[in-house]
């Protein structure tokens, strides 16, 4: 005897019980059979097997599909509606299961998901990978969850469409929530989907990207959908430096769902239509009295712009998944390959005359970095990453002579390219990410110092400019500096500086390296000179001039072994990339250890 779900069955047989146990089964999840005869016929909810009904387990009772409507869902119609008498009807079964899985919930959902100005999860998907290379898995995945009408809403997928596929013709992984079923809110199966892919990514060693449209957890399904969560998080971690993740943000994200893509390489977020936050609007208003929209609290430009949790803004889903192509263009498959090169036409030895007139002499005059980084990179390409946070220091990736290298360059046109709390961190981040994934270093250097203030201070700058510094101590991928103007204090040695171990240091005979500028030395080396002059203002003019005279001259750090080579501006470019190639087979090693204590 059997009891499934308060029915008990009793059977005359072993092959008998298999056949009923398939029907009740079926029952059970509200699907219609094919009798033997090729009849459609579907059980009751309330039969009843027994030996009253005879030796054979004979259904007292069939009705016809018609007389039981509640038997059917809408994703179980076509699996009810296709005979499958031998091996053609079973393959056309499967082809219905499979249309019916793939098109959807309904019209209607997907009318609404496109009304809000967002692609259904499988549309996403498409844009995503190349063309044709889609590999679904666990498309049949249905929950087993039980109680708050879960029983009767049992779609295929579970709410989230799992798999692999290429990009640029190479692997990678992917998972996207449909938020089409059950708001994309994550359950069980639905979790175990997740979990399966990123065990998949991890082992077959490429990239993982997911897109992220979901309501959080599951609650009909309680604390079974936040254990859920747990695994998403292990695996993020365990992955972090492995193979490179990027989270898309394309919906709501909230609660515990938002630490996911935090364990993440690369957050991307879509404008209006999608947000990441602790506690939503209401929480906050009934906790604090303060009344903020869901995009003011957590859209896109607030964390791109205020709070770097989020890497890249766009205004489009197409836009946004057109980049995450590209930045997955310039990464590697994992941490024991390096990025792909690609042939340019761009000439190794192209000499880069801009360069003497985009960086002016005085150090007290702003320029935008980014034009030195345009003028040098591989047809002036690049890709930055934060561009609008922390815009005193830029992060970028680009190509030099075809090979992927990441940039970190002091930016003069914001706060005077001085280092502060976000900015280290944004630098900080940055190395590692590079570090751990192969990437060569180089660092652009024209920085004042650290910013001074009681808001620094008190915001804990010396705890986070020790994140940039141990950051590049730890890297061991090829390392160059280069010094186009100033490089003052303790930020000159922070940003990769000969002593904290960059394999070549370079500058311009533009540069100052120094403890301070020489105006602030003057003043405290002279000081009583200087006041007790007949005309103290001379006197710390002509001081000044020979502070810069005496330690500040372009040749300074050189004689002194500080720097490799003082260079020709125009030669940047074909300096960096025949250091890079002597770089290529670089090996380093660290002390055994099971890991560092970074500062946090």
């Amino acid at each position: 005897m059997c009891q499934v779900d308060g029915l008990i069955l009793l059977f005359s047989s072993a092959m008998e019980s298999r056949q009923v146990l398939y029907r009740t089964d079926c029952l059970l999840r509200g699907v219609g059979l094919v009798g033997s005869k090729g009849e459609l016929v579907a059980f009751p909810a309330a039969v009843r097997f027994g030996s009253d009904l005879g030796r054979h387990g004979v259904l007292k009772k069939m009705t016809d599909l018609r007389e039981a409507p509640e038997a059917v869902d809408g994703f179980d119609a076509a699996r009810s509606a296709v005979p499958g008498g031998d091996s053609r009807g079973r393959v056309a079964e499967l082809r219905a299961i499979q249309e019916s899985a793939l098109a959807g919930p309904s019209e209607a959902a997907t009318e609404a998901q496109h009304a809000k100005g967002k692609l259904t999860a499988r549309e996403r998907i498409a844009l995503l990978l190349d063309d044709g290379s889609f590999n679904e898995v666990e498309p049949l995945r249905r929950h087993r969850a039980t109680g708050f009408g879960l029983e009767s809403k049992k779609p295929y997928s579970d709410g989230v469409i799992t798999g692999w596929g290429s990009v640029h013709g190479r692997t990678v992984f992917v998972y996207a929530h449909d938020f089409r079923i059950f708001g994309g809110a994550l359950g069980e199966a639905h979790a175990q989907k997740i979990h399966k892919i990123m065990d998949m990514a991890i082992s077959a060693g490429a990239p993982l990207v997911s897109l992220n449209d979901g309501a959080g957890a599951r609650i009909q399904e309680g604390v079974t959908a936040l254990a859920g969560y747990g695994g998403i998080f292990q695996r993020n971690t365990r992955a972090s430096g492995v193979i490179p993740q990027i989270s898309v943000m394309l919906g709501p994200c909230a609660g515990g769902a938002a630490y996911s893509p935090a364990l993440t390489d690369f957050v991307f977020m879509v404008r209006e239509t999608s947000q990441m936050f602790i506690t939503g609007p209401d929480v906050v208003q009934a906790v604090t009295g303060e009344k903020i929209s869901q995009n003011g609290l957590g859209g896109a430009d607030v964390h791109s712009e205020v709070s770097g949790v989020s890497h890249f803004a766009y205004d489009d889903e197409r836009t946004c998944l057109e980049e995450v192509r590209f930045l997955l263009s310039m990464l590697p498959q994992n941490n024991r390959e390096t990025a792909p090169v690609e042939p340019t036409e761009d000439p190794a030895d192209r000499r880069c005359e801009a360069l003497l007139d985009l960086v002016p002499a005085d150090g007290n005059r702003p320029y935008d970095m980014r034009k030195v980084i345009e003028e040098i990179a591989d047809d002036g390409q690049y890709m930055e990453i934060h561009e609008r946070w922390a815009t005193n220091v830029i992060v970028a990736l680009t190509r030099l002579d075809g090979q992927v290298v990441g940039i970190v360059a002091n930016q003069p046109q914001s706060l005077a390219g001085v280092l502060d709390i976000h900015a280290s961190e944004k630098a900080a981040r940055f190395v590692q990410m590079c570090d751990a994934f192969n990437i060569p270093l180089i660092t652009l250097l024209d920085v004042p110092g650290f910013l001074p203030g009681v808001d620094q201070e008190h915001g804990g700058i010396i705890r986070h400019g020790a994140k940039l510094l141990y950051a590049y101590c730890n890297a061991t991928v090829p390392r160059i500096s280069l010094v186009l103007r100033k490089a003052y204090g303790g930020a000159y040695i922070v940003m990769d500086s000969r002593s904290v171990g960059t394999d070549l240091a370079y500058a311009w005979p533009t540069n100052e390296i120094a403890v301070m500028g020489a105006e602030g030395a003057a003043n405290v080396i002279f000081r009583r000179q200087i006041n007790a002059a007949e005309d103290p203002e001379a006197m710390r003019v002509q001081m000044v001039k020979q502070y810069k005279d005496e330690l500040m001259h372009p040749y300074y750090a050189a004689e002194r072994g500080l720097v490799d080579d003082v260079i020709d501006p125009a030669a940047t470019r074909t300096v960096l990339i025949r250091s890079l190639h002597m770089l290529r087979t670089k090996h380093a090693d660290l002390p055994a250890r099971k890991h560092g204590n970074p500062p946090q």
